[in-house]
């Protein structure tokens, strides 16, 4: 009753046995009907009213404009688990070379090698894309050059091809602009990103950001003096509620944190009378501090199950202990 987000995070990591647990987080559906991320240094009970009947969904949280920095095998599958799910989503838009590449790796690393009558079967029963019946013969085309290829190495070459699309690691966030005109809003590694469609038309960079907030369901880009003489000194966006505008805020905070810090920022003290405005902040390692405990750590990469259709590899391919990611394979 008393534990905070990080409590039931940290677990939900130590049952993986995930070593890079920062790219990771749970999401849920808050009582107004959005997804909201589940805050790691808020209460369970202050977040979530009816916890037994809240599923909370595993997810990647934060995507590293180089997957490459991934050290450890489990974080990588579970990246490819993730774009598997985007892909079958409809949430990674792509052209159709990059979608039938993208689901050979897959094929690749849940049915080992090339086999026309196997891959023909399992297409058949398994969706991988919205419009994958057009592209059955392409996918085939691409598997049939992965031949000897393990499922870890798999995973590297899938995650390659996905950093690579427009959408990468894109979340829109339906809005609208000072002119009532539709668009979404999205954050990344390199800062807040505006977009029509799927199209970026403008890009606000860390660098040339003073201040991001928001004011009920206004979400305001404040700028630096020497940008805002070519546009205005504060951009500001409408979107569909206050809940949905602060939590779009919040996860610019972590974003900002995560991939611009050096280390976790430290708590502020509370005010005793009043406070003015949030005390959210990211909590858990940055990006650099991940990268940098990679360097230095000689860990050994525990072995983990992978969710495999048939047993066509040989041992030197597939490394598997029992039930690890039985359940988060489901969700994730």
């Amino acid at each position: 009753q008393k534990s905070c987000g990080k409590g039931l995070f940290n677990l939900t990591c130590s049952h993986l046995n995930l070593a890079e647990k920062e790219y990771f987080g749970l999401e849920f559906r808050s009582q107004a009907g959005n997804q909201v991320w589940l805050e790691p240094l808020k209460p369970i009970t202050k977040q979530v009213k009816n916890p037994k009947e809240v599923l909370f969904k595993f997810m990647v949280k934060f995507f590293p404009v180089d997957p490459g920095h991934l050290r450890e095998e489990l974080t990588r599958y579970l990246f490819t688990l993730q774009i598997k799910k985007d892909l079958a989503q409809g949430r990674l838009p792509c052209s159709d070379k990059s979608a039938a590449l993208l689901v050979s790796h897959l094929l690749q690393s849940e049915l080992g090698d090339f086999h026309e009558e196997t891959d023909q079967q399992h297409l058949a029963t398994h969706r991988y894309l919205p419009n994958q019946e057009y592209l059955d013969n392409k996918i085939m085309h691409y598997h049939r050059r992965h031949r000897g290829k393990t499922p870890a190495e798999s995973d590297v070459q899938l995650l390659d091809v996905a950093r690579k699309l427009e959408m990468y690691g894109i979340r829109p966030h339906p809005a609208s602009d000072g002119e009532g005109t539709q668009i979404n809003l999205a954050v990344t590694h390199m800062g807040v990103l505006v977009l029509r469609g799927n199209t970026k038309i403008n890009t606000f960079n860390w660098s040339k950001i003073r201040k991001l907030s928001f004011k009920r369901k206004h979400f305001l880009i404040k700028l630096h003096a020497n940008i805002s003489e070519l546009c205005k000194d504060t951009l500001e966006f409408t979107m569909a509620s206050r809940d949905t505008c602060k939590a779009f805020w919040k996860t610019c905070v972590e974003y900002h944190a995560f991939f611009r810090l050096s280390e976790e920022p430290k708590s502020k003290p509370k005010a005793l009378l009043c406070s003015k405005g949030s005390s959210f902040r990211y909590s858990g390692r940055t990006q650099r501090q991940l990268l940098e405990h990679g360097r230095k750590a000689k860990m050994k990469s525990l072995p983990f199950e992978r969710k495999h259709y048939t047993s066509r590899y040989d041992e030197r391919q597939c490394r598997s202990s029992p039930d690890l990611l039985t359940d988060v394979s489901k969700q994730v």
